[in-house]
């Protein structure tokens, strides 16, 4: 009987020592990481510090698929933004990131998909929580990735849960992100093994029973971004375009810069305002009048058939400073007078920063 205890203590350690690799620290030195010039390594608080004055930086010659990341950043009371990419492949990553002006509000902590590189935060609004952050000294801040989902703490608390990371990435890169200057030390990683979580079943569930309902508008003809200008948007251009089709999330969420890069990106609402037409077909056995739900962002106009029958303006604080312009698919209703047989809907949607979406379904 000793005898096998002991081969299954040593089994089960060795498929521990398999599954689990050590922690891996990354000292805060040039040599360790692709920077930018607005980058310094100093010493402080009896510590190897990274300072970033915005923008990101990855570790060099590392990949990450899943494990544990983590980082200490130094309290700020000034507006910041301090946080983890992971899994980045271009211009596009997952991204989780502190805002330590906001300690105690709902939106403390926010993970956000970053495709070519534009955050989108405004079409997730779930994924965002409210965290009280120490206000002196160091906030530690971990991620536990495990396949398409992924777990936060700060300080050693769980804070939100991430049920789906967006990208279907599966690794890449590694680094940090920082809006305005943060400091950060004793970045850490710890490979591990994906295990099966039964969240991920549930979750599964959800976008199947998602994908079967009918009434969400699921596929998209989309153009190419242009910067906007308001005298150049004629219907009878839209015919003129080139069009692409493209497949919406489970929810009938199209995320458009997925999808499409535009021709000013990265810079948040310093962002010149780029637009792309999205249509979709709609038929009528009679003359009748349906109910569109749907909402967007930043900017739309809607066309049925020709005619302009909707405009509005979702963007981040139009709407009053507290406004975040998140996006959720009950927000507006449209009755349209549809025509028997094929029914065509245009939708202009223009965007700067935070989120470029659009999302629809029939009542």
């Amino acid at each position: 009987m000793a005898k096998i205890s002991y081969s299954f203590i040593a089994f089960f350690g060795l498929q521990l020592a398999i599954s689990q690799s050590p922690e891996i620290k990354i000292d805060m030195v040039a040599s360790n990481w692709n920077v930018s010039q607005e980058t310094t390594f100093e010493r402080f608080d009896n510590r190897e510090t990274l300072l970033l004055n915005g923008g990101r930086v990855t570790v060099k010659n590392h990949r990450f698929t899943n494990g544990t990341i983590e980082v200490d950043v130094y309290a700020n009371a000034n507006r910041s933004f301090a946080g983890i990419t992971f899994r980045k492949q271009n211009n596009t990553m997952e991204e989780v990131y502190m805002r330590l002006h906001k300690s105690n509000q709902v939106d403390a902590v926010q993970y956000t998909p970053i495709y070519n590189n534009e955050s989108n935060w405004q079409l997730y609004r779930e994924n965002q929580a409210k965290v009280s952050f120490k206000n002196t000294g160091w906030n530690n801040l971990r991620i536990e990735v495990n396949n398409q989902s992924a777990e936060v703490f700060v300080n050693d608390e769980k804070v939100m849960t991430i049920d789906e990371l967006r990208t279907d990435q599966n690794d890449g890169e590694i680094g940090l992100f920082a809006l305005f200057p943060n400091r950060f030390s004793n970045f850490r990683i710890t490979p591990k093994d994906a295990v099966d979580r039964t969240d991920a079943v549930a979750r599964t569930k959800k976008d199947n029973d998602l994908s079967a309902d009918s009434s969400i508008i699921t596929t998209w003809e989309i153009t190419k971004a242009k910067p906007y200008k308001a005298e150049e948007i004629r219907f009878e251009n839209f015919e003129k375009e080139e069009y692409m089709t493209v497949k919406t999330e489970a929810s009938g969420l199209l995320p458009i810069s997925k999808y499409i890069k535009k021709s000013s990106s990265g810079n948040f609402e310093q962002n010149e305002e780029d637009y792309i037409v999205a249509a979709t077909t709609v038929y009528a056995s009679n003359d009748e009048t349906k109910l569109l739900s749907f909402d967007y962002s930043d900017r739309i106009m809607v066309y049925l058939n020709g005619k302009a029958v909707f405009k509005g303006n979702n963007a981040f604080r139009a709407k009053g400073i507290q406004y975040m312009g998140h996006i959720d698919i009950n927000t507006n209703k449209l009755y349209l007078p549809l025509k028997k047989g094929t029914n065509k809907i245009h939708c202009v949607v223009m965007d700067k920063a935070n989120g470029w979406g659009l999302i629809a379904k029939w009542e």
